[in-house]
């Protein structure tokens, strides 16, 4: 389980996609949210290294997974009694997307 977040030149990427482009990307943002149980996610090397990608036809998402995880409760309605709550420890990651982008010179600086 992850939480997503977009850096600012990631989203303004995102918003300036066609609306067909659009919705494949928001797919993919969504599947991050499962990390590390996400397919295709490909990790980067060289400069690159510590980043991933995913992409969806010629466009790719490039992301990093923070160090750092955070546990957090989580409840669900098939823990909830009448009389008690049982309450999971689930560890969170943090997934930023730092870059959104046609394949074509998109790992070019």
């Amino acid at each position: 389980m992850a939480t997503v977040h977009l850096t600012p030149e990631a989203a303004e990427e995102l918003e300036s996609l066609n609306n067909p482009m659009h919705a494949r990307v928001l797919r993919l943002l969504v599947r991050l949210e499962q990390w590390p149980d996400v397919s295709g996610a490909k990790a980067l090397t060289g400069d690159l290294a510590g980043h991933y990608r995913l992409r969806t036809g010629d466009y790719r998402v490039q992301f990093r997974v923070a160090d750092d995880k955070v546990t957090d409760d989580k409840v669900t309605d098939d823990k909830v009694t009448d009389d008690k709550v049982t309450v999971d420890k689930v560890t969170v990651e943090k997934v930023t997307v730092e870059k959104i982008g046609h394949r074509d010179g998109f790992y070019e600086e």
